[in-house]
């Protein structure tokens, strides 16, 4: 297998190309390098000071030893080519030193975990061997044996720790890959996220278009067509129509501000109830239509949440629109039904009725009606069902959950909670009452 350099760390703000060993991430290696290296060679110089006294080369292994460890202070520092020249200073010193007195052999040690550092690993392998033969030349010399302990020995320790550190740089690298890999992960995961997103926000707004602004204008085509129809024989009532669809208008506008800015619809904002919105949707289809709706109220009325009661009424309109369009029937009849989980929408009409195995969604500008409620009803905790048959009419019924108003009562206190924090008080802001 082909040995490669390990990857280049990031080049600093200086210009300099970093060291590029398989140890060259590893910072904390550096204090324990420095380290080392001046207590092994103050070490070996007191050694052969020991054996030897001034005499002898002290006057060169003094000097050198001064030498080599003010050469390894200056270039510490250094980086790319600098850095490899520096080394190879440091090595020539030291195997001089090594050479005369053996004793600086252990000064090898944290010379070849310097290698590691700065060097490519072939070329830190090269180095190590080198190290390895002059400490092995250094001993032989002093004992006057070829002891095969003292060569090969270096060599194993060397070996051992060569390939030790390779082993834990390609661990390492593994590691930042599979690191690399699962940012990938999630960055897929949360643009997968987003397209969701995307994807219901446009269900959303397709809900809400289709049983808001695109029932309003249902409506007004209407109206226009009876005045078309009447505006010669009966003028006034032609007149009234056109009223009434410019009035629509004006409510479909205002309407679809509503769904932009994904506010409550017209009926509920004001403090209006939802009895007295339900009511207001049924009078517009009776007028509209000339479809007979009259809305009957079961239970005592209670809060349900803006959701809960902007989904009632947009369920209220799709239904109603489904009959005047589709049902020819002369009456759809409205229940709402209060209870202590929430609350009921009933809509019977007495049409011609259909097969619901029968329908399929449409991809084109119908068929988003009766999906559309039975998706926002399942949003909400709910759900709609449908009964009908050819001939017998149909009913559609909702059912909505009054936890969401709960949920919505708790943001809500959780909010004014956080206002009551941050607001002054009357006493902080009104200062001493007046007489």
């Amino acid at each position: 297998m082909t040995e490669t350099a390990a990857t280049p760390t990031p080049v600093p703000a200086g210009g300099n190309v970093p060291a590029r060993g398989i140890l060259a991430g590893q910072r904390l290696l550096d204090r324990w390098l420095h380290i080392s290296l001046v207590v092994l060679v103050v070490a070996s110089v007191v050694r052969y000071l020991q054996g030897h006294g001034l005499g002898d080369q002290a006057a060169v292994v003094l000097p050198g030893a001064a030498l080599l460890l003010v050469a390894y202070a200056a270039g510490r520092r250094l980086t790319g080519t600098a850095a490899i020249v520096w080394l190879a200073a440091v090595v020539a010193c030291w195997t001089l030193l090594a050479l005369i007195a053996p004793s600086f052999s252990w000064a090898a040690v944290p010379l070849v975990f310097l290698a590691l550092r700065v060097l490519p690993f072939r070329w830190a392998v090269a180095a190590t061997v080198f190290l390895v033969a002059v400490v092995a030349v250094a001993w032989s010399r002093m004992t006057g044996l070829a002891d095969p302990t003292v060569l090969l020995g270096p060599v194993c320790v060397a070996v051992l720790a060569v390939t030790a550190y390779r082993a834990l740089e390609r661990d390492a690298a593994t590691r930042r890959a599979l690191l690399a890999d699962l940012e990938s992960a999630q960055d897929e995961v949360a643009d997968a996220e987003r397209r969701a997103g995307v994807v219901a926000e446009r269900a959303r707004l397709s809900r809400e278009i289709h049983d808001s602004v695109a029932q309003g204008l249902t409506s007004i085509n209407l109206l226009l067509q009876a005045a078309d129809q009447e505006w010669e024989v009966r003028p006034d009532d032609a007149h009234s129509h056109v009223d009434q669809a410019a009035t629509m208008a004006r409510s479909c506008l205002d309407e679809a501000r509503r769904v932009v800015r994904d506010l409550a619809p017209a009926e509920l904002t004001g403090g209006s109830a939802l009895v007295t919105a339900v009511r207001q949707v049924a009078g517009d289809v009776a007028a509209t239509t000339g479809l007979s709706v009259p809305v009957h109220v079961h239970g005592e009325p209670h809060e349900v949440g803006g959701r809960v009661a902007t989904a009632v009424v947009r369920t209220l309109r799709g239904a109603l629109a489904n009959v005047a369009e589709h049902a020819a029937a002369t009456t759809a009849v409205v229940s709402l039904t209060f209870h202590e989980g929430g609350v009921a929408l009933d809509v019977r009409d007495d049409g011609a009725g259909f097969d619901p195995a029968a329908i399929k969604e449409s991809d084109g500008l119908r068929g988003h009606g009766l999906a559309g409620m039975r998706a926002r009803a399942r949003l909400l905790g709910g759900d709609l069902a449908i009964e009908s048959a050819s001939g017998e009419g149909t009913v559609v019924a909702a059912s909505f959950s009054a936890g969401q108003f709960d949920s919505e009562q708790a943001a809500k206190k959780q909010s004014a909670a956080k206002r009551s924090d941050v607001e002054p008080s009357a006493s902080d802001t009104q200062g001493e009452p007046r007489d």
